[in-house]
């Protein structure tokens, strides 16, 4: 198994915190029957979703 670099673990830690603040805000939006909540939240999702097609280490 290899050790991952420094960068390498901070991209994983953005790419797994805009995962969760998306699927919280989704959630969130869904319960309060809130759009602009489900909103930020689908794009925190998608943001993630790109960073880690882009970067891959």
């Amino acid at each position: 198994m290899t050790t991952r670099s420094r960068p390498d673990r901070a991209v994983r830690r953005a790419v797994l915190v805009l995962g969760a603040a998306g699927s919280t805000l989704i959630a969130t939006g869904a319960v309060l029957d809130a759009l602009w909540l489900l909103g930020i939240g689908v794009w925190g999702v998608i943001a993630a979703i790109v960073i880690e097609l882009v970067y891959r280490p």
